[in-house]
């Protein structure tokens, strides 16, 4: 049975992950370290035990977080992890954002970006994951996405809980002239016997240290990990008391309004700059579009004393832009989708047996084909985007949200031709963020703006509409399937044809200035990796490109690609005339955590009332499998859900309550997509503009939603994405249970019926 990817395909990955490093000998050297980082901050009263853990002088633990809170409480989840080893409770951690250092880079993030199916464990795989995990700890690239941010931290941030308690007990140990391990370490204090000494008592000394082993706590030994906790940010929330990037407010600061263009590919021909300078608090007016490459939309700012004088006089600038495709449209971008849906286009990124082949001769077998469709979203954050840039003498300041500060350093150099030692990034809280602020577009633009205005402090801020029309989006997209059954009902071949842009070719483009090239795993992810056992498949993708310019969205490929395969994994039960869990368990390895996650979902289901039918779904991705169902109704031709049951195993659970949360925040954002997310495009540019035409779920049209954790192993997987993607196909399926009407198209609208 052949199975994998093309003997070529494997071939050169093998090159990739063995001769190229060998060639260079950089291979062979050890990687680097994560404990230790090269920065020193001589201002800092607190002592640092290593790159993660310091210790305050009134004895507070400072944990240096590397990744952006957008909402999804990673700051707690890091902070526990740390106070877990360092045995102090969280109420006595801290954080404090991570200055630019390799040691905080997101290797997991990395590696997941490779295209292998998760059964491959082939040599070659093994060695380009090695290699890359390698090249990632050279790069430290910073970044916050992926559902990462756990796992990556998993092991090393324990590890410097470790080290810091371990060199505290030595360092007490030395002063009572005793072994170490004799005294032990609790509520940040080092015992023996009946005395003790406080951690900040014994910080200095204890910097001194050298240890060259830690002894990580076992699980049962865990006294924070795997138990509810209160976000470190929640009191500072509720009470108005954290400041966003669109809060931040300096002595002297001017604001920034933005004009950019109206039609995607358009440059600026002209202005009149002289038409508004005479209106009140006009401080300047400058064009941004210079370094256009790196990221963004060229445009013109305006610079008042007020962000509402910049505005108004923004919107009344005489612009003029060029160029642009005025007959863009999303029917002309389908039809270029549907005219790639052809085995020569595509890029095969999995197959074992051979589907074609039964396909083409099926022996009475039944056939069954669809088609599904989904569009452009954007993604819609609360805090619309902004930046704060101060640029004075021969140092940058930035104040803002991103979740690539690596990025944002590089970018500054470049712009400024500062040292990155004067170049200083105050990394604030997002309200909101989704993979938005993954670019740094809004970043270039208020540097240029910054330059012009040197030795002021000034903000950008894009209006509603800017961001919505102005945003990356998720791609648009097509699936074709075609699929064989067995007269005892089992899936005989299944094969699956997708089109659509490649995220990581522009992202590359934008962001590093490198051309994109390849194959992009995000395209075809939740398609090629399926769960299910099916003797006879392929998938494969055709990488369209897109002149519109698309980005990452919570869960990226598998946010329509798990529609595209559940929904027809639905069809293909009604086809087989079995119930929908029973016919997906019938197609799921035997013991395995889809098995466990689906029956749990199916045994806790009750009958659905009159009028009212389930739906369900499955889907794995970030490591997490995640099975789902929701209770729907139509009301006055409206697609009403009324409860979502979730089913996840996402590994071991640090703190149930996040996971919890994250779970909801997926659903109510994956359910505002499916039942209303669509950015349409016609001459060229995005016709909507805010939350009247891209509306998303309000508090009234929210379900019931019902979540269940299961434990899946010793180590976490990943969580903000995961309850994303099930929650399209569990409504759609449900619909047509309910009415016997197939929806493939998203968002799912009964009018629209293929």
């Amino acid at each position: 049975m052949k199975q994998g990817f093309s003997p070529r395909r494997r071939l050169l990955l093998g090159l990739l992950g063995a001769g190229g490093a060998l060639a260079c000998g950089w291979a062979a050297l050890p990687p680097r370290q994560r404990l230790h980082a090269a920065f020193s901050d001589p201002s800092a009263q607190s002592v640092a035990l290593n790159g993660w853990v310091q210790i305050a002088p009134d004895g507070q633990i400072i944990v240096m977080v590397h990744r952006t809170e957008m909402g999804q409480g990673i700051h707690t989840g890091l902070a526990m992890l740390v106070a877990e080893e360092l045995e102090v409770s969280l109420s006595q951690v801290r954080v404090q954002h991570a200055p630019p250092d390799p040691i905080y880079a997101n290797l997991t993030a990395v590696v997941d970006m490779l295209p292998f199916h998760p059964d491959d464990d082939s040599l070659s795989r093994r060695l380009t994951d090695w290699l890359m995990l390698k090249t990632a700890r050279e790069i430290g690239l910073q970044l916050t996405g992926g559902s990462s941010g756990i796992r990556d931290a998993w092991q090393g941030l324990r590890e410097a809980g470790a080290l810091a308690r371990s060199v505290l007990v030595q360092a007490a140990s030395e002063r009572w002239k005793v072994a170490a391990d004799v005294c032990s370490a609790r509520d940040g204090r080092v015992w023996y016997q009946q005395q003790s000494f406080s951690y900040a008592e014994l910080a200095q000394d204890a910097a001194k240290q050298q240890v060259s082993t830690v002894q990580l706590k076992p699980a049962s030994a865990f006294r924070l990990i795997g138990k509810p906790q209160q976000r470190l940010d929640a009191f500072a929330k509720s009470h108005a008391q954290t400041t966003f990037g669109i809060d931040v407010r300096l002595p002297g600061m001017l604001f920034a309004a933005i004009r950019m263009p109206e039609r995607f590919g358009q440059q600026l021909a002209s202005m009149d700059a002289e038409a508004i300078r005479q209106r009140p608090g006009i401080r300047a007016v400058v064009d941004v579009s210079a370094d256009v490459g790196h990221g963004g939309y060229p445009g013109v700012a305006v610079v008042a004393e007020s962000y509402w004088q910049a505005r108004q006089a923004a919107d009344a600038l005489p612009v003029v832009w060029r160029g642009g495709d005025a007959n863009l449209s999303s029917e002309k971008i389908r039809t270029q989708l549907e005219q790639a849906l052809t085995p020569a286009a595509a890029h095969v990124y999995h197959y074992q047996g051979d589907a074609r082949g039964v396909l083409v001769n099926p022996e009475g077998r039944r056939i069954l084909k669809a088609e599904y469709s989904a569009p452009f979203l954007a993604h819609a954050a609360m805090e619309p985007v902004s930046f704060t840039a101060h640029l004075h003498g021969d140092r940058l300041e930035l104040w803002g949200a991103t979740q690539v500060p690596t990025v944002v350093y590089q970018l500054a150099q470049h712009l400024t031709g500062l040292p990155v030692q004067n170049i200083v990034l105050h990394e604030l809280p997002a309200g909101g963020a989704f993979g938005r602020r993954l670019e740094a577009d809004m970043v270039r633009q208020v540097i240029a703006i910054a330059k012009t205005v040197k030795g002021l402090p000034v903000q950008l801020i894009w209006s509603r509409s800017d961001d919505m029309q102005h945003d990356m989006y998720r791609p648009a997209a097509i699936a074709r399937f075609h699929a064989a059954l067995n007269e005892d009902g089992t899936i005989a071949a299944w094969e699956n044809l997708s089109a659509s842009a490649s995220i990581a070719h522009q992202f590359t483009q934008r962001l590093l200035g490198l051309p994109g090239m390849g194959p992009d795993k995000s395209t075809a992810e939740g398609e090629y990796d399926l769960c299910y056992q099916i003797r006879n498949q392929q998938i494969a993708h055709a990488i369209v490109h897109s002149d519109v310019p698309v980005g990452y969205w919570r869960s990226v490929g598998h946010s329509h690609n798990a529609f595209f395969k559940e929904c027809f994994m639905d069809e293909l039960a009604h086809t087989a005339g079995v119930d929908p869990v029973v016919f997906r368990l019938r197609h799921l390895k035997a013991g395995s955590r889809h098995e466990a996650v689906l029956k749990r979902l199916g045994d806790g289901l009750d009958k659905a009332p009159v009028s009212q039918a389930w739906g369900i779904a499955l889907h794995a991705c970030f490591g997490a499998v995640v099975a789902m169902a929701a209770l729907v109704s139509v009301q006055d031709g409206q697609i009403r859900v009324h409860r979502i049951r979730v089913v996840a195993d996402c590994g071991l659970v640090v703190n149930p309550n996040l996971v919890e949360q994250q779970l909801e925040s997926g659903v109510i954002f994956g359910l505002s997509a499916a039942l209303s997310g669509e950015i349409s495009i016609q001459g060229g540019r995005v016709q909507q503009s805010n939350f009247h035409d891209y509306p998303v779920l309000r508090m009234n049209e929210i379900p019931r939603i019902e979540t269940v954790l299961m434990q899946g192993g010793d180590v976490p997987q990943g969580v903000g994405e995961i309850s994303v993607p099930p929650v399209a196909p569990a409504v759609a399926n449900a619909v047509a249970a309910l009415t016997g009407r197939r929806l493939r198209k998203l968002p799912l609208r009964l009018h629209s019926v293929d």
